[in-house]
């Protein structure tokens, strides 16, 4: 999965985080002559045992002599205490204390470069642990947001979006991944697995057209609610092993797509201002 939105290089093999940005970049490009102005900024965090993390945060990194063997939080980190989810003044949710980072969106290849250097920050922050699948296993959800405003130079329309790419831990049997032996691998995978139930909850209520959606139940889904709740559009990728071993694994992920690919979200909103007297 973090393959699949991250990649690697700059070829064919890139993940959906950079081809992402490299079209929206080339479209702000193609809109420069029609008097559109944009900026971009970017932040990546990660939900660990439901404590939200600045993979940004220089201050993270030097709280973690651990961060080269990729293993989880250290007691020294207490960034998380700052970082709260709540909906902002524009009526969108956000993080409070969360650190954005400028993407340059009239220079193409220098935009590139800054999300290399932001990704590579962010993968080296982030928790990741070996188990008896996985060599480097992703002990966390990971969300990468991109913040864009446009500015009609001429109208002084302003437009406004958010995109959020995020790099689902994927849900485990304890069984097989031996993190029932370890007291730490077991909290990360019971927080792991709750959080995608609780996703599942969602999709749930969403199919069901439910009154209540229970967006609160974790903080994947309290955060990522304005994409999941009608007011934007989602897409949802779901990796598959091949392997025969993994079968049980693939038919709950199946079960989980056809539930999913029920959810209807109707017609996203757009986010439309005008500014009197200039920029």
């Amino acid at each position: 999965k973090t393959h699949t939105m991250q990649g690697s290089g700059r070829g064919d093999m890139r993940g959906i985080t950079p081809r992402a940005v490299e079209l929206i970049l080339s479209k702000i490009s193609e809109l420069k002559n029609s008097q559109w102005d944009y900026t971009l900024q970017a932040s990546f965090l990660e939900i660990y045992n439901e404590q939200i993390r600045d993979l940004l945060d220089p201050s993270n990194v030097e709280a973690r002599p651990d961060i080269k063997k990729g293993s989880g939080w250290t007691t020294k980190d207490c960034s998380a205490a700052k970082l709260m989810i709540r909906r902002g003044a524009d009526g969108n949710m956000e993080v409070t204390g969360l650190s954005r980072h400028q993407i340059d969106a009239d220079d193409h290849m220098a935009g590139i470069a800054q999300l290399e250097d932001l990704m590579a920050v962010a993968q080296k922050a982030r928790s990741t642990a070996r188990t008896n699948m996985n060599a480097q296993s992703s002990r966390s959800h990971t969300i990468f947001t991109l913040y864009l405003k446009g500015v009609n130079l001429d109208s002084k329309t302003t437009l406004r979006g958010t995109l959020h790419l995020v790099d689902l831990a994927g849900s485990e049997r304890l069984d097989r991944s031996g993190a029932a032996k370890d007291s730490k691998l077991l909290r990360e995978t019971q927080a792991i697995n709750k959080s995608l139930s609780c996703l599942a909850d969602v999709f749930t209520a969403l199919g069901n057209k439910s009154s209540h959606t229970p967006f609160r139940n974790s903080k994947l889904t309290f955060f990522l609610q304005d994409c999941l709740g009608g007011e934007g559009k989602a897409l949802m990728f779901v990796n598959l092993s091949p392997t025969m071993a993994s079968v049980q694994e693939t038919l709950c992920s199946l079960r989980f797509a056809s539930q999913v690919n029920q959810v209807e979200l109707g017609k996203a909103s757009r986010q439309v201002t005008f500014v009197r007297g200039g920029r």
